[in-house]
């Protein structure tokens, strides 16, 4: 069997225009949902480039928000754009530097998928969440309503047909409510919610779109890179033509997440 290269996650302003300015409208929507007072203490796991981080310390006026992620890029990012009080580390999802209880939230933006094993990196939120705290997370889903995503990847299996087993929406499970909940109920977390978010992903026109799939940052720009210049082209024509283009060039498609949710008893 072909060994599946790693994915990449080192270049910021790189993911930003792949994927981060949709997580920046799906973190203002999750924040806004769960409804929690001022004054708490948060940690983000996985915060990646900061756009959860942000916005926690943007709007929900805490006493305190920490943001974890493995890329020091990233998370150079991150720094660099999150207003006080934020403040960030390299850690491990799966071996929080923390002790036990002393968060009032935890989150995780986009990343669930991407933490192996993503089991442990629950059980290790809802040790340093305190009682009766919230532990909550939103994935893409990858397999049905993340447009621009499947458009892509049903495009790629047409011209390469091994291109499927690459395919985010059958590489990762979490992408869906049943295992997002059972994760949740697995980590000993209970009233475990799990609801859409919809935001519109919409592109100036095909180089918009098209152009953050040459930058290598995550699991469809990395198969992309792998690709020979003739099978790219091909991919690109094959992409265009199923796009639902307006006729000044607008590309206006959807992208859904899941948000799981729970508290710790």
């Amino acid at each position: 069997m072909e060994e599946r290269p790693p994915d990449v996650w080192a270049e910021a302003d790189a993911y930003e225009r792949y994927m981060g300015r949709w997580s920046r409208q799906v973190a203002e929507v999750f924040l806004a949902r769960l409804g929690i007072r001022s004054g708490l203490r948060w940690l983000d796991v996985g915060c990646g480039t900061g756009a959860l981080t942000a916005a926690v310390a943007a709007r929900c006026r805490p006493g305190a928000v920490v943001g974890l992620d493995r890329s020091p890029a990233f998370l150079r990012a991150a720094r660099a754009a999150a207003p006080a009080p934020a403040r960030f580390a390299v850690a491990d999802a799966s071996a929080l530097p923390f002790r036990d209880a002393v968060f009032d939230a935890v989150v995780s933006g986009l990343a669930l998928n991407f933490l192996e094993p993503p089991a442990a990196a629950a059980a290790e939120a809802a040790r340093v969440v305190r009682p009766g705290g919230l532990v909550a997370a939103y994935v893409w889903d990858y397999a049905e309503g993340m447009a621009f995503l499947r458009r892509f990847w049903d495009a790629a299996a047409s011209v390469d047909p091994a291109a499927s087993m690459r395919d985010e929406g059958r590489r990762f499970p979490l992408c869906r409510p049943g295992p997002l909940r059972a994760l949740w109920t697995g980590a000993g977390l209970v009233d475990v919610t799990v609801d859409p978010i919809e935001v519109p992903t919409v592109f100036n026109g095909f180089a918009d779109l098209w152009e953050p799939f040459l930058s290598g940052q995550g699991p469809a720009p990395g198969y992309v890179a792998t690709l020979a210049p003739a099978a790219r082209d091909r991919l690109r024509t094959r992409l265009a033509t199923i796009l639902p283009a307006e006729p000044d060039g607008t590309i206006s498609l959807a992208a859904r997440a899941w948000a799981v949710r729970g508290r710790r008893p």
